[in-house]
């Protein structure tokens, strides 16, 4: 009888040790889906593929430190779709991500014409959708329960533009009357400009110029004269990599005079526009979410690495999609579930403070009842060369400013 008893112990401890193997294999194996629709071709490209490097990286810090806990060590797995910088392309591509890749959450597009009706559909479905850095007002004011958004809405941005203006004045005892506005035609731009109208307005500055054109454009030297014809003290402009080359070294060969350019993150914090506008792009000031010389614990250590495996320095857009990889693993964690309802109250719940995806100037991620990031800020930077070679250098707010930097203003 102690012979059967022991026997069936042994039996029963092997049993038990072979269900757990099981359970701990399955665990391992265990993915969660994410859809990521990013524009990978036309003109949007670059920074397409700056974003997918950054999610790239992060998730492959996630992954490397064990993936979802909560989940029983399941890995993120990312699904690529191409916008093409197409809104219907978009939203083809996440009816495909849902329907038929069965993703638990969708993240993108960059482009807010994308953006925008493509998270119509992620909330037709429930399918969380998590946007990292697509800035037009709207998209967080559809009264959607599903669309979370981690960027500065445009608002903010041309908000902040207008703040650097008067700051600027007031430091450098500079007068600014004419103000032209240059910007794409899509949502993005357009969303700008709205709000650009209204604040020049409260403002008391004379818009002497307001011109949108296609990003698809080959030729912006009509807009460029018209650029120089308006005798503007500031350019303000949005644009897309190619188009902000374009523009940046005509305006350097009509020889336009001008006190400031300032422009609103997208192509001109891009690193193909450093490279390719190259001195005709000194002094130009750029509003962003981010710099590689902001003063947060591990951003230095991050960028170095990003530099290290893709060639470049991350950018603010970038940075956004880095982020929205951990508050995406954060809100898993928290879920301990891929059903959609869960994942959704998660993200609703968000108040990431810490770790190492909090590499962002300001210091929290948490939504309000319409989905946007309430904490997002921004900086202002200049791009100049001061014996390293042309940089882009941290100038506002002040109390950001890096330590012994005077910006140049007006331009000489």
């Amino acid at each position: 009888m102690k012979k059967i008893s022991a026997l069936l112990a042994i039996t029963l401890s092997i049993a038990v040790l072979i269900t757990l193997s099981a359970i701990s294999a399955s665990a391992a194996d265990k993915t969660v889906k994410i859809g990521n629709i990013i524009p990978l071709s036309g003109p949007s490209a670059s920074v397409g593929q700056q974003g997918k490097n950054a999610r790239e990286m992060a998730v492959e810090e996630i992954n490397a430190a064990g993936g979802i806990a909560s989940l029983g060590g399941a890995k993120l797995q990312m699904v690529y779709a191409d916008s093409e910088s197409k809104p219907e392309k978009g939203v083809g591509e996440a009816e495909r991500l849902i329907n038929t890749e069965k993703v638990s959450i969708l993240t993108g597009c960059w482009n807010s014409a994308v953006t925008y009706p493509t998270t119509a559909v992620a909330e037709r479905y429930g399918i969380p959708f998590v946007v990292p850095v697509s800035v037009a007002d709207k998209i967080t004011e559809q009264g959607f329960k599903n669309v979370f958004r981690i960027a500065a809405k445009d608002s903010w941005w041309t908000r902040d533009q207008f703040a650097f203006m008067k700051d600027m004045q007031a430091e450098f005892n500079t007068k600014i009357v004419k103000i032209a506005f240059v910007y794409e035609n899509g949502d993005w731009g357009q969303g700008f400009a709205k709000q650009w109208k209204k604040l020049a307005a409260e403002a008391g500055y004379e818009i002497v110029l307001d011109e949108p054109y296609p990003s698809t454009s080959t030729d912006l030297s009509p807009i460029v004269q018209k650029i120089r014809r308006s005798k503007a003290d500031v350019l303000m402009m949005v644009s897309n990599a190619i188009d902000a080359i374009l523009l940046t070294n005509t305006i350097n060969e009509y020889k336009v005079s001008l006190k400031a350019i300032i422009t609103s993150g997208g192509g001109h914090a891009d690193p193909s526009f450093l490279k390719a506008a190259g001195k005709n792009a000194q002094y130009l000031f750029d509003i962003v979410e981010w710099e590689t010389d902001v003063n947060k614990a591990g951003a230095k250590e991050a960028n170095e690495k990003f530099k290290a495996k893709y060639g470049s320095n991350l950018t603010g857009e970038a940075v956004d999609a880095y982020v929205a990889m951990y508050v995406i693993k954060d809100a898993l964690e928290r879920a301990g579930s891929i059903e959609s309802d869960k994942i959704r109250a998660a993200l609703a719940s968000t108040n990431l403070t810490s770790g190492p995806g909090m590499i962002v100037g300001y210091d929290a991620v948490a939504f309000d009842k319409t989905g946007q990031n309430k904490h997002a800020s921004l900086v202002m930077v200049q791009v100049n060369d001061i014996g390293k070679g042309l940089e882009r250098i941290t100038v506002w707010p002040k109390n950001a400013r890096r330590a012994g930097y005077t910006p140049v203003f007006p331009k000489p």
